[in-house]
């Protein structure tokens, strides 16, 4: 089961959508094959159907009378939905001598995102991948559940935990003047431990509507920790647009070395595309939330005890040669099968994996 889950977090990082090679701007001058074939493996899922009607909530959006608050609310929950989502990043400068350029990445999914919690000032939105594979022989795969990453809204949020690399996240508390009118953006990884966090502010205009985020730190993505040692930490600005059809996330990241300048390695820039699909079989990522949400929730609650009673939380993903997700996502398994004593062992796996400083 161990390996089982471990493969399926590490596959997911590395699927591309087509074998042939893709047009990658920025480097057409360079005689580099690399930079025009993106890394990962050549693994495709069946045609899906993209629902081009305008959605509910993007009509909402234009209402003239609607508050800034209310549009700004009605913009994350527009972020609800099933998705085709691609994946793309591509290096764009470096900064170092005799720098080259890394392959591009290329990924994607289908997933769907759905509130967990909503409160007046706060959202929490879900993901869960739900995946079909073209095999072999022509024939398609039984579908493959993971429930992916989490993202917390609040509202003139007062304090948010900052990633300051060697997996430590202090807190910072922001000015009434600061914050007034904004929104943070807490982002989860897959078995619910924070990943990064900011704020920033909505704006809209007649047909448009995006946010923002401050300089943001966060540990490395999979896609590069997996294949990469020479930088630390990644440090960049997020902006999320919601379209008639879904939304963009889009990225323009720096890749920096935790010395005594921060050198800078190079830049990226990324992009997320959520385009709504329909005529799509869900049934077994439903099927998963449905027995395993309430399990998710006290580690959800479990984590948040911690990070709410510490001014420096630091995270041990391994610990005794086993990795935290793979224990937490096991003891989901057994939650579904009407194990429901696991939900007694949360708290203890969140102390070992963890380590506060008041």
């Amino acid at each position: 089961m161990k390996n089982i889950l471990f493969v399926i977090l590490l596959s997911i990082s590395f699927l591309t959508y087509g074998e042939e090679s893709k047009y990658i701007f920025g480097w057409t001058h360079l005689e580099d094959s690399n930079l025009r074939t993106p890394r990962g493996g050549t693994t495709t899922g069946p045609a899906v159907t993209l629902d081009t009607e305008t959605s509910s909530s993007w009509k909402l959006l234009q209402d003239p009378n609607l508050s800034k608050f209310e549009k700004d609310r009605l913009a994350i929950l527009s972020m609800v939905g099933k998705y085709r989502v691609y994946f793309d990043f591509m290096e764009t400068m470096g900064f170092v001598e005799n720098y080259q350029p890394k392959q591009p990445y290329q990924s994607w999914a289908t997933e769907f995102v759905e509130v967990v919690d909503e409160e007046k000032d706060f959202i929490s939105l879900q993901h869960i991948i739900v995946m079909y594979f073209k095999q072999d022989d022509g024939s398609v795969s039984n579908s493959v559940v993971m429930k992916h990453w989490r993202q917390d809204w609040k509202f003139q949020d007062s304090e948010i935990n900052t990633f300051v690399g060697n997996k430590t996240w202090v807190k910072d508390r922001i000015p009434w003047m600061t914050k007034k009118g904004t929104w943070s953006q807490a982002a989860y990884q897959v078995d619910d431990t924070p990943r990064y966090q900011s704020y920033g502010e909505w704006t809209h205009s007649e047909n448009f509507s995006s946010w923002t985020s401050k300089e943001t730190w966060r540990p490395l993505p999979r896609r590069e920790f997996s294949i990469r040692n020479d930088y630390d930490v990644m440090v960049g600005t997020n902006i999320q647009t919601i379209t008639p059809t879904g939304w963009v996330h889009e990225q323009n990241n720096k890749k920096v070395v935790l010395n005594d300048g921060h050198q800078v390695l190079a830049k990226e820039i990324g992009i997320a595309r959520y385009q709504r699909i329909k005529d799509f079989n869900w049934e077994a990522g439903k099927d998963y939330w449905k027995n395993t949400n309430i399990f998710w929730r006290a580690v959800r609650e479990a984590w948040n005890r911690k990070l709410d009673n510490s001014n420096s939380f630091k995270l041990q993903n391994k610990v005794d040669g086993e990795m935290l997700f793979t224990k937490l996502f096991m003891m989901a398994d057994q939650y579904a099968q009407g194990e429901n004593e696991v939900l007694n062992s949360i708290e203890d796996i969140v102390n070992i994996h963890s380590k506060i400083e008041k």
